[in-house]
């Protein structure tokens, strides 16, 4: 698994930083009285995940726990210092004896190989950490991408709303003159007309909201965003269960409670290791003033195992291996249920959207203008005209609010099993 998880992480990092040495130009349209200003291009879904991957601060933080990972392997695999020592005996100078020596402690039973497995075992989790992290972080750019994008249909909307208000107004307008009908329904036109113009505000308030969320993800400059690329007609395909099923063994959450039963087994094999009494060795000198001479000093000791063998380590770190096991088989079933859960919610909206789409927004349309040139030709009141106008902009609106839910479960999935690997 570390074979490729350590790799797959410093590749992504590095792309990461090979693009961020290349500016990304700002995001909006041309102020609109410089007339010679080139026009700056909307932004795109693609430019926008792949700023947010360049820019969150997110994937920094992942990236420091890597690299300090990565010292926490070098540390462990560092054998245990040398200790020099100095002893003096009496402090007379005829008769005082001076012992100089350093021992080295000989670790046995494959401490450091363990040592090293377990270190190794947290950096593939920090690798994976940042992997998922990417892969959440671009997720979460695209379902805040189609929430601006949403908002900002709903904007035009609202405006298309306002502008079929203030006709009813000018309809209503000629024909109080004409004395067809009566002020009141002028007045019912322009309170109409005074909500629609609420809405309209309503709605450039949560455009530019969506604007902001976006713009914190991608750590652009507020109000830099002003205009979106895309099609929230475009639907995302509905997983199948077949395609659940397959995905779900490379989902994040799973790889990583996977990858914490590999360190609870290497942690468990480092307690065993522990109980291994370690040696220590020794080679000095001693100088006798009184007999004038000089003498070799060698020294072995071996702590004995008589009452501390590691017992109650090795048990704590045998439980927290099972407690691993059994969390990353609940992993596994807590995920599939929560992804099979929003799979047949994305199902159901997409059914909304496509029933929306096909029978009620066309009946809603055709109903308002009929009614409408049916009360600029007297037929109808304007009570009946302003009704279905009202029933036409609710559809649209209840349209576009199952296509934003479509969007969000889609990059919920996407965000649980991970991004779809392309050729």
């Amino acid at each position: 698994m570390r074979r490729f998880l350590v790799p797959l992480a410093c590749a992504a990092l590095t792309s990461s930083l090979a693009r961020a040495q290349t500016p990304v130009p700002p995001v909006g349209p041309a102020p609109a009285h410089d007339q010679t200003a080139p026009r700056v291009q909307a932004l795109t879904l693609e430019r926008a995940v792949q700023t947010a991957l360049q820019r969150n601060p997110q994937l920094r933080v992942a990236t420091a726990e890597l690299e300090a990972s990565a010292g926490a392997v070098r540390q462990a695999d560092l054998a245990p210092n040398p200790v020099l020592g100095l002893e003096q005996e009496d402090t007379r100078a005829g008769t005082r004896t001076t012992t100089a020596q350093i021992s080295q402690t000989l670790e046995l039973g494959g401490k450091r190989a363990a040592r090293v497995m377990l270190a190794q075992r947290a950096q593939d989790l920090a690798a994976l950490d940042l992997l998922t992290r990417r892969g959440e972080l671009r997720a979460l750019t695209v379902q805040a991408f189609f929430d601006a994008l949403t908002a900002q249909e709903r904007v035009q909307v609202a405006e298309e709303s306002l502008r079929i208000a203030g006709t009813g107004v000018d309809a209503a307008a000629r024909r109080v003159t004409a004395g067809k009908v009566s002020p009141t329904e002028e007045t019912r036109a322009r309170v109409a007309q005074s909500g629609a113009r609420i809405e309209l505000r309503q709605a450039e308030a949560e455009r530019s909201a969506a604007l902001r969320v976006l713009a914190a993800l991608m750590d652009a400059p507020d109000g830099s965003l002003q205009r979106l690329d895309g099609d929230v007609d475009l639907l995302p395909v509905v997983p199948s269960a077949a395609d659940i099923a397959a995905r779900l063994e490379d989902a994040p959450s799973v790889r990583r409670a996977r990858l914490q039963v590999q360190q609870a087994e290497a942690g468990y094999l480092l307690a065993r290791r522990q109980a291994v009494p370690d040696v220590t060795v020794g080679l000095g000198a001693k100088r006798a003033q009184e007999l004038g001479r000089t003498q070799a000093v060698l020294t072995v000791s071996v702590p004995l195992p008589f009452f501390d063998r590691h017992q109650g380590a090795q048990l704590e770190a045998l439980r927290k291996r099972d407690a691993a096991q059994a969390s990353a088989e609940a992993e596994v079933l807590r995920l599939r249920s929560e992804v099979l859960q929003l799979a047949d919610w994305l199902q159901a909206r997409k059914d909304e959207v496509e029933i929306l789409r096909r029978e009620l927004l066309p009946g809603a349309r055709s109903a308002y203008e009929a009614a409408r040139i049916g009360f600029e030709l007297g037929k109808f009141s304007f009570l009946d005209a302003l009704d279905a106008q009202r029933t036409w902009l609710q559809v649209r609106g209840q349209y576009f609010a199952a296509v934003a839910q479509v969007h969000r479960h889609a990059a919920e999935i996407e965000r649980l099993l991970g991004p779809v690997e392309r050729p």
